[in-house]
């Protein structure tokens, strides 16, 4: 059975909070964790990540990867956790962390979720008895087969730099807080969808000609408003199908901002349904 629910993204309103957090993080007193969720694809389905961007220019002293996982059971069809998977996955983490702060130094860089199965990255300072005590863990606690334990010297932060860090620009990052959203509540992010977009222009005449443009590029003109709260109050949206991968949405935002920035209009979001399988 296919769900379906009409979803948007609002770039303004993520703008207001994007200004909001980067602005405390510079005046707070305290250096603040700077975590960013995010989705990747692959040939096997959607991945979601949690890093940790502060360590990209510099770099602790702790040359060991250390990668801890587990598999769980209460997953939804897009691989991903529902409610009591989270929780299993919270035991899991909570339990795992002990040993480790029980066996060395670490810092907690980054966590993948991907194919009912969920990882915490960490570096630490030292590797002995590491492994030992969170197999004891693993087979006190929870199914000693479903646990994954990686060790690797790795002095240069290779897999922070080439498989969790990213350099998200805001348009990026705004799309990524509605993807996430999406893959949550059980959307594989999968085939073409019609997607709705909201653009905004000064007057009339140059809503008018970005429309005869966007409708060359096969965009349906769904609806004409004037928003008269707005600085840009002539709005216009407009739908067409299209991929919501993470790439395909990245080049249709920039597609649809600079054609706004053309006839000096704003491009405000998207929205599309979310397709659950259940």
């Amino acid at each position: 059975m296919l769900t379906l629910k009409l979803l948007r993204l609002n770039y303004y309103r993520i703008l207001v909070i994007f200004l909001g957090f980067t602005l405390f993080s510079i005046t707070s007193a305290k250096a603040q964790e700077s975590w960013i969720n995010y989705v990747k694809m692959n040939d096997k389905g959607v991945m979601t990540v949690a890093v940790d961007l502060k360590y990209n220019e510099n770099i602790p002293n702790y040359r060991n990867l250390l990668i801890v996982g587990t598999r769980f059971r209460s997953c939804l069809k897009n691989g991903l956790p529902k409610e009591k998977g989270l929780e299993e996955l919270y035991a899991f983490s909570d339990s795992t962390l002990t040993a480790i702060n029980k066996s060395t130094r670490n810092i907690l860089v980054g966590i993948i979720t991907t194919q009912c199965m969920g990882f915490d990255i960490y570096y630490v300072k030292d590797t002995v008895d590491v492994r030992k005590n969170l197999n004891r863990v693993a087979r006190e606690n929870f199914n000693i087969t479903d646990t994954y334990i990686e060790i690797t010297e790795e002095k240069k932060w290779t897999f922070y730099k080439s498989s969790l860090y990213q350099n998200f620009s805001f348009e990026s990052l705004s799309n990524q807080s509605y993807l996430y959203d999406l893959v949550l509540q059980g959307d594989d992010l999968k085939g073409l969808r019609k997607v709705n977009h909201w653009l905004y222009f000064k007057n009339v005449k140059l809503r008018n000609n970005a429309g005869a443009e966007l409708k060359k590029l096969k965009f349906s003109l769904d609806s004409i408003a004037y928003r008269k709260e707005r600085k840009l109050p002539y709005e216009l949206k407009i739908s067409r199908k299209d991929s919501i991968d993470p790439y395909s949405i990245n080049r249709l935002t920039s597609l649809l901002i600079n054609g706004c920035a053309k006839y000096r209009g704003e491009y405000d979001g998207w929205g599309t349904e979310l397709k659950v399988l259940e």
